[in-house]
């Protein structure tokens, strides 16, 4: 918040490059799960279980926000409209 005299100003809404950062977010989200695929794949018998198992609900977890990124660049758009 900048000050003026005392009155506190917040910082305007800049929303537009939203849809520019939420598909970077979408790109570097999958390349993140394609690496811990890949990695898996590649370490996944010299794993313990439970790290394995931590990678893969972690893939779940990216698998949704990745969902959750496209449905905010549809209501980034919707808004726009």
């Amino acid at each position: 918040m900048r000050l003026k005299g005392a009155i506190r100003l917040a910082n305007p809404d800049d929303r537009s490059d939203n849809v520019e950062k939420l598909q970077q977010m979408i790109q570097d989200t999958m390349a993140n799960l394609r690496e811990a695929e890949d990695f898996v794949k590649a370490h996944g018998d010299e794993m313990r279980a439970e790290d394995r198992q931590d990678i893969e609900a972690k893939n779940i977890r990216r698998e949704e926000a990745i969902e959750g990124f496209r449905a905010e660049i549809k209501d980034e758009i919707d808004q726009t409209r």
